[in-house]
């Protein structure tokens, strides 16, 4: 049975074209998957990101327990509401899943995963939890909106409690603060996001989520789905899971070495295999392609290179260049011309240095 979040009426009654997605019945678009891009890269747009999940730590082992779990290092996080992107890993190296870190104090850290792995995930952590007395709950009680663009900030603020507004103002990036929203509603401000624009990720109790998309709705915040953020993310060059690194993907392999600590003394779940594949040397990289010509390029077309084949990860229209992009992962070495197989015709690509667009505008060389 599919499962719904709780705003999947209000999506209905907004005429979203729903899509399974990870199991969960998601909108897709309103209408115009490009005019909902546009409105994130050009304003405020919003997102029913209630499908992923929320989990809970306590325990007074909790920090060394995530030092344990976590590519990354945890001992960054020092101030309450600090958050950290980082890989989960199994022994082998590859990547369960990515996610998100906050730190609340020592004894309460909060993850958030993603929506197809949660059942693994889940089990997961659970298992590894045990030997550090940790207690892991799930926080089904919560949903979560994603508020991004160039103005998501100023009129999500606006909303708030009129004490909460200069503390959230000043939020850094890769924090969190709880504060009080319309109708007195707690909630859990984020300023992350997944679009490549500033903005804020919500935890709101269920049972104000519907008054708070109503709320944001009313402040000019456009409606976008699952298309539009799936666009976005590209132009962005951040990773799906499950598309761009899954299990049998080092962290390597996947242009994710920036969140891969290193740090001395520190055995982490998939640390070995890690320098033994760095020692090694790592057989495939992960790239960006542009097509100037016309065409897509599409998940699974072969990649043909010097070296060998390669093979397209995400790859899609980007509606911000006007052309198409694609991640791609190829054998390691000096590539030479690169090709796509788009049906049977070798169509010419370049080789870029992503992310493909930054603050809303075309990066260098795109």
């Amino acid at each position: 049975m599919t499962d719904k979040t709780v705003l999947n009426a209000t999506h209905r009654a907004l005429g979203a074209r729903m899509v399974d997605f990870g199991g969960w019945d998601m909108p897709i678009n309103y209408g115009s998957q490009i005019e909902e891009h546009h409105a994130v890269r050009r304003d405020a747009g919003m997102f029913d990101v209630s499908h992923m999940t929320v989990i809970d730590l306590h325990g007074a082992r909790t920090r060394d327990f995530l030092r344990h779990l976590l590519a990354n290092n945890v001992g960054k996080l020092k101030l309450t509401g600090k958050a950290l992107y980082s890989c989960m890993l199994n022994e082998r190296g590859g990547v369960i899943d990515d996610l998100i870190v906050y730190f609340f104090d020592e004894s309460h850290f909060r993850l958030v995963v993603n929506a197809a792995t949660r059942a693994k995930d889940l089990a997961w952590i659970e298992k590894q939890a045990a030997a550090f007395d940790v207690e892991v709950k799930e926080r089904p009680e919560f949903a979560m909106i994603a508020v991004q663009g160039p103005n998501a900030r100023a009129k999500v603020i606006g909303l708030l409690h009129e004490a909460d507004r200069p503390r959230i103002e000043k939020l850094g990036k890769f924090s969190a603060a709880a504060a009080q929203g319309p109708h007195g509603m707690p909630l859990f401000i984020a300023r992350t996001g997944y679009t490549g624009e500033d903005g804020f990720e919500i935890i709101v109790p269920e049972e104000h989520a519907v008054a708070l998309w109503g709320d944001l709705a009313g402040a000019g915040v456009v409606p976008a789905g699952l298309g539009a953020r799936d666009t976005l993310r590209l132009e962005a060059g951040m990773n799906l899971y499950g598309q761009d690194m899954d299990e049998d993907v080092l962290p390597w392999e996947a242009n994710l070495a920036w969140t891969v600590a290193l740090d001395e003394g520190r055995d982490f779940i998939g640390r070995a295999a890690l320098e033994a594949q760095k020692a090694a040397g790592v057989p495939r990289v992960m790239v960006g392609l542009v097509l100037d010509d016309k065409g897509v390029l599409r998940h699974g077309q072969k990649v043909l290179t010097a070296q060998g084949e390669g093979e397209i990860l995400s790859g899609s229209f980007a509606p911000t260049l006007n052309k198409a992009v694609a991640f791609a992962r190829i054998p390691a070495g000096e590539p030479g011309d690169i090709r796509v197989d788009i049906r049977g015709r070798e169509v010419p690509v370049r080789l870029v240095k992503y992310p493909f667009v930054r603050d809303g505008k075309p990066c260098e060389g795109i």
